[in-house]
């Protein structure tokens, strides 16, 4: 049986994130497994290089893209081209160059680009679906929501309308792959066929190992910004008083600001290493998660559980799903610090249920999220792909190499 062959598509964010992260360690995992892989890379620092009218058209319809892509497929010949982040140079002109190959089509779905031109469903710091299901997303448009800019709104909006209108979104994409079945039912609200979205979680790679978890205090990793909660994790700090464990807060964003007012009792360590958060993380008592935002999946929440600790979190979005109440960790009211307080007061009543709770969460993390348990659902994902595409062309010979 010939070696599975995988054309990874990936446009790199200006500054590095999660989504980059993913991208580098699926690529090491395909590898890993004895796939052939072949990356098709963009930077968004080209980009800023374009004047902004093209710069309009290529986030609808790059044909440079759809030409190269077409090139590394002829080069390559995959049995899958994944698309992790087309966006915003890459377009989805390249589907289009795979449709005319007869390459299957798989499409990561990282966030929530294709339902909110801001890609996130947050506004002001807290969510917001209103462009959800609508044909055209004008919310966005008044409220400036991709980059708080009207005209930058209009480019992505206009890539969204311009697709549904193609049917690029029904036709030209296999499967579609979110991380949380939370995101697969917003992805169904949303008008993306059901029949194919399949929810693969991300994954921890390499295994910290379980922690003592003696150190007594409390984590927060992640970016400081509104829609994180970070605004909600500060004020139940202040609510616990002299009561609060040590709160050590790992990350940077614009809430820098907020620790220079916040409590004795919160420690601000900046940005810190992979392995510096997993020694943490082996350390700590309990992580808290209190994004006020319906987050896709959130990775530090699968890494606390490699470490053995257990989770507050807030009780909506993909943190829902991943926390089972009372047996993994925590949830509170989202954007409430009362109730984040009063989780966190009964953490520190309850060491002993707190203690069996991060036993299960290692065990959730075996079970769920190692890179092994990954590869054979992505292995998985890309047979489904390959039989439709199969069974697509032989019921539209015609359309399919259009």
């Amino acid at each position: 049986m010939s070696r599975l062959r995988v054309l990874l598509v990936h446009n790199h964010y200006r500054e590095r994130g999660g989504e980059d992260t993913v991208f580098a360690a699926e690529t090491e995992l395909l590898r890993r497994n004895g796939v052939d892989v072949v990356t098709y890379e963009e930077h968004s620092e080209r980009a800023e290089s374009l004047p902004p009218l093209q710069l309009a058209v290529e986030v609808v319809w790059s044909q440079g893209s759809r030409r190269r892509l077409a090139a590394a497929i002829k080069r390559f010949r995959p049995d899958v081209v994944h698309f992790h982040n087309p966006f915003p140079l890459i377009s989805p002109s390249a589907y289009y160059a795979c449709r005319a190959a007869g390459v299957a089509v798989v499409q990561r779905l990282p966030n929530y680009r294709l339902l909110c031109p801001g890609a996130n469903l947050v506004r002001d710091g807290r969510v917001c679906e209103d462009c959800v299901g609508r044909s055209l997303p004008w919310p966005a448009l008044v409220h400036g929501c991709y980059r708080g800019s009207r005209p930058a709104t209009a480019s992505v909006a206009s890539m969204l309308v311009a697709h549904r209108m193609l049917g690029t979104w029904q036709r030209m994409v296999d499967i579609y792959v979110p991380p949380s079945e939370f995101a697969r039912a917003k992805f169904i609200e949303g008008g993306l066929p059901a029949e194919r979205i399949i929810a693969k979680p991300n994954f921890v790679d390499p295994d910290p190992g379980p922690g003592a978890h003696e150190g007594g205090f409390a984590l927060y990793v992640g970016r400081l910004s509104e829609e994180k909660g970070v605004g909600t994790l500060l004020r139940a700090w202040n609510e616990l008083g002299e009561d609060a464990p040590t709160l050590k807060v790992v990350g940077s964003g614009p809430l820098e600001r907020l620790l220079a007012d916040a409590p004795r009792t919160v420690e601000w360590l900046g940005r810190r290493s992979k392995a510096e958060v997993f020694a943490l993380m082996q350390d700590a008592s309990m992580l808290i998660f209190p994004s006020d935002c319906f987050e896709s999946f959130g990775l530090a929440m699968a890494e606390a559980y490699a470490t053995g600790l257990p989770v507050i979190a807030s009780r909506h979005g993909s943190m829902a799903e991943i926390v089972v109440e009372g047996k993994t960790g925590l949830l509170f009211e989202p954007g409430t610090p009362s109730s984040l307080a009063e989780r966190v007061r009964w953490a520190l009543a309850h060491p002993e249920e707190m203690r069996a709770m991060g036993h299960a969460a290692r065990i959730t993390y075996e079970e769920r999220y190692t890179a092994s348990r990954n590869f054979q659902l992505l292995r998985a994902i890309y047979e489904k792909a390959i039989h439709l595409n199969h069974e697509r062309r032989r019921e539209h010979p015609i359309r399919a190499a259009a």
